[in-house]
Protein backbone atom coordinates (compact mmCIF):
# COMPACT_ATOMS: atom_id res chain seq x y z
CA UNK A 1 0.00 0.00 0.00
CA UNK A 2 1.35 3.45 -0.83
CA UNK A 3 1.03 6.72 1.00
CA UNK A 4 -2.26 8.36 -0.10
CA UNK A 5 -0.86 11.75 -0.97
CA UNK A 6 1.90 14.33 -0.79
CA UNK A 7 3.12 15.84 2.46
CA UNK A 8 0.94 18.51 3.93
CA UNK A 9 1.55 21.93 2.49
CA UNK A 10 0.78 25.32 3.90
CA UNK A 11 0.51 26.48 7.44
CA UNK A 12 -0.70 24.18 10.16
CA UNK A 13 -4.32 24.90 11.05
CA UNK A 14 -5.27 26.79 14.19
CA UNK A 15 -8.22 25.17 15.98
CA UNK A 16 -10.62 26.85 18.39
CA UNK A 17 -13.01 25.71 21.08
CA UNK A 18 -15.12 27.67 23.52
CA UNK A 19 -12.21 28.14 25.95
CA UNK A 20 -9.12 27.16 23.98
CA UNK A 21 -6.99 28.01 20.98
CA UNK A 22 -4.89 25.15 19.60
CA UNK A 23 -2.03 26.69 17.64
CA UNK A 24 1.43 25.75 16.40
CA UNK A 25 4.18 26.00 18.99
CA UNK A 26 6.67 28.88 18.78
CA UNK A 27 10.08 29.21 20.41
CA UNK A 28 8.53 31.71 22.81
CA UNK A 29 6.68 28.73 24.35
CA UNK A 30 9.94 27.00 25.33
CA UNK A 31 10.19 28.35 28.93
CA UNK A 32 6.63 27.20 29.71
CA UNK A 33 7.14 23.82 28.02
CA UNK A 34 10.34 23.32 30.01
CA UNK A 35 8.68 24.32 33.29
CA UNK A 36 5.61 22.10 32.81
CA UNK A 37 7.47 19.04 31.53
CA UNK A 38 10.04 19.27 34.31
CA UNK A 39 7.18 18.32 36.64
CA UNK A 40 7.57 14.60 37.41
CA UNK A 41 3.78 14.22 37.76
CA UNK A 42 3.28 15.38 34.17
CA UNK A 43 6.24 13.47 32.69
CA UNK A 44 5.38 10.12 34.29
CA UNK A 45 2.01 9.99 32.52
CA UNK A 46 3.60 10.38 29.07
CA UNK A 47 5.38 7.76 27.05
CA UNK A 48 8.31 9.84 25.83
CA UNK A 49 8.87 12.88 28.06
CA UNK A 50 12.11 12.28 30.01
CA UNK A 51 12.49 13.13 33.66
CA UNK A 52 14.46 15.07 34.60
CA UNK A 53 13.67 17.18 31.57
CA UNK A 54 16.98 18.07 29.87
CA UNK A 55 18.17 21.55 29.03
CA UNK A 56 17.39 22.36 25.39
CA UNK A 57 14.73 19.67 25.06
CA UNK A 58 11.86 22.17 24.83
CA UNK A 59 13.55 23.99 21.96
CA UNK A 60 14.25 20.68 20.16
CA UNK A 61 10.63 19.59 20.63
CA UNK A 62 9.32 22.86 19.22
CA UNK A 63 11.77 22.88 16.28
CA UNK A 64 10.67 19.35 15.28
CA UNK A 65 6.99 20.22 14.91
CA UNK A 66 6.87 22.14 11.61
CA UNK A 67 8.96 19.55 9.69
CA UNK A 68 6.77 16.73 11.06
CA UNK A 69 3.65 18.57 9.84
CA UNK A 70 5.17 19.26 6.42
CA UNK A 71 6.13 15.58 6.09
CA UNK A 72 2.58 14.50 6.98
CA UNK A 73 3.79 12.48 9.96
CA UNK A 74 2.53 14.43 12.95
CA UNK A 75 0.60 17.52 13.87
CA UNK A 76 1.08 19.04 17.31
CA UNK A 77 -0.64 22.03 18.85
CA UNK A 78 0.07 24.23 21.82
CA UNK A 79 -3.09 24.22 23.95
CA UNK A 80 -3.70 27.81 25.05
CA UNK A 81 -6.51 29.56 26.90
CA UNK A 82 -8.60 31.91 24.79
CA UNK A 83 -8.99 34.47 27.58
CA UNK A 84 -5.30 35.17 28.18
CA UNK A 85 -3.29 33.12 25.67
CA UNK A 86 -1.56 31.16 28.45
CA UNK A 87 -0.06 27.82 27.45
CA UNK A 88 -1.77 25.00 29.39
CA UNK A 89 -0.54 21.92 27.52
CA UNK A 90 -0.03 20.18 24.20
CA UNK A 91 -1.99 17.81 22.00
CA UNK A 92 -1.06 16.05 18.82
CA UNK A 93 -1.86 13.40 16.25
CA UNK A 94 0.75 10.84 15.20
CA UNK A 95 -0.43 10.08 11.66
CA UNK A 96 -0.45 6.76 9.86
CA UNK A 97 -1.93 8.10 6.65
CA UNK A 98 -1.62 4.90 4.63
CA UNK A 99 -4.15 3.34 7.05
CA UNK A 100 -6.18 6.56 7.54
CA UNK A 101 -5.62 6.56 11.28
CA UNK A 102 -3.87 8.57 13.96
CA UNK A 103 -2.96 8.28 17.61
CA UNK A 104 -3.88 11.25 19.75
CA UNK A 105 -1.67 12.17 22.68
CA UNK A 106 -1.68 15.09 25.08
CA UNK A 107 -0.35 16.52 28.29
CA UNK A 108 -1.75 19.26 30.48
CA UNK A 109 0.25 21.34 32.97
CA UNK A 110 -0.43 20.22 36.53
CA UNK A 111 -1.78 23.64 37.68
CA UNK A 112 -4.48 23.22 35.00
CA UNK A 113 -5.56 19.67 35.90
CA UNK A 114 -9.27 19.30 36.59
CA UNK A 115 -10.31 22.08 34.19
CA UNK A 116 -11.35 19.57 31.46
CA UNK A 117 -8.95 21.18 28.98
CA UNK A 118 -7.76 17.74 27.79
CA UNK A 119 -11.34 16.68 27.00
CA UNK A 120 -12.13 19.92 25.19
CA UNK A 121 -8.93 19.84 23.14
CA UNK A 122 -9.23 16.13 22.34
CA UNK A 123 -12.83 16.52 21.18
CA UNK A 124 -11.73 19.28 18.78
CA UNK A 125 -8.72 17.34 17.49
CA UNK A 126 -10.81 14.21 16.86
CA UNK A 127 -13.26 16.29 14.81
CA UNK A 128 -10.33 17.77 12.86
CA UNK A 129 -8.92 14.29 12.22
CA UNK A 130 -12.18 13.10 10.69
CA UNK A 131 -13.52 16.26 9.06
CA UNK A 132 -10.31 17.83 7.72
CA UNK A 133 -7.67 15.12 7.54
CA UNK A 134 -10.23 12.55 6.32
CA UNK A 135 -9.05 9.85 8.71
CA UNK A 136 -11.07 6.74 9.54
CA UNK A 137 -9.80 5.94 13.07
CA UNK A 138 -8.33 7.85 16.00
CA UNK A 139 -6.83 5.85 18.83
CA UNK A 140 -5.31 6.67 22.19
CA UNK A 141 -3.61 4.85 25.05
CA UNK A 142 -2.97 5.50 28.70
CA UNK A 143 -1.00 3.90 31.49
CA UNK A 144 -3.28 1.97 33.84
CA UNK A 145 -2.00 4.17 36.66
CA UNK A 146 -3.57 7.20 34.93
CA UNK A 147 -7.33 6.54 34.81
CA UNK A 148 -8.04 10.29 34.41
CA UNK A 149 -6.70 10.04 30.86
CA UNK A 150 -9.07 7.15 30.20
CA UNK A 151 -11.99 9.32 31.31
CA UNK A 152 -10.92 11.94 28.75
CA UNK A 153 -11.02 9.28 26.04
CA UNK A 154 -14.45 8.04 27.14
CA UNK A 155 -15.77 11.62 27.34
CA UNK A 156 -14.98 12.20 23.67
CA UNK A 157 -16.76 9.01 22.61
CA UNK A 158 -13.85 6.58 22.37
CA UNK A 159 -14.43 2.91 23.11
CA UNK A 160 -12.09 0.92 25.34
CA UNK A 161 -10.54 -1.84 23.26
CA UNK A 162 -8.43 -3.64 25.84
CA UNK A 163 -5.20 -3.73 27.78
CA UNK A 164 -1.84 -4.41 26.18
CA UNK A 165 0.26 -6.06 28.86
CA UNK A 166 3.89 -4.94 29.22
CA UNK A 167 3.76 -3.34 25.76
CA UNK A 168 6.08 -0.37 26.42
CA UNK A 169 9.08 0.38 28.60
CA UNK A 170 9.01 3.46 30.79
CA UNK A 171 11.44 4.36 33.54
CA UNK A 172 13.25 1.05 33.20
CA UNK A 173 10.28 -1.31 33.49
CA UNK A 174 7.52 -2.72 31.30
CA UNK A 175 4.18 -0.93 31.47
CA UNK A 176 0.64 -1.85 30.52
CA UNK A 177 -1.45 0.40 28.28
CA UNK A 178 -5.23 0.57 27.99
CA UNK A 179 -6.29 1.30 24.41
CA UNK A 180 -9.25 3.30 23.17
CA UNK A 181 -10.45 4.24 19.69
CA UNK A 182 -13.16 6.06 17.83
CA UNK A 183 -14.09 5.51 14.20
CA UNK A 184 -15.42 8.11 11.79
CA UNK A 185 -18.78 6.26 11.82
CA UNK A 186 -19.06 6.23 15.63
CA UNK A 187 -21.17 8.81 17.44
CA UNK A 188 -19.15 11.74 18.75
CA UNK A 189 -19.83 13.45 22.06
Amino acid sequence: MTDPGPPYTGAQHVLRTERLVLRPFTLEDAPDVRRYLADAAVARNTLTVPHPYPEGAAEEFIAAQAPAWEAGKRVTWAVTRTQDGALVGAIGLQLTRVHKRAEVGYWIARPEWGQKYATEATRRVVAYAFDVLDLHRVEAHHFLENPASGRVMENVGMTAEGVHRAVVWRDGSPRDLRSYAILRVDPRK
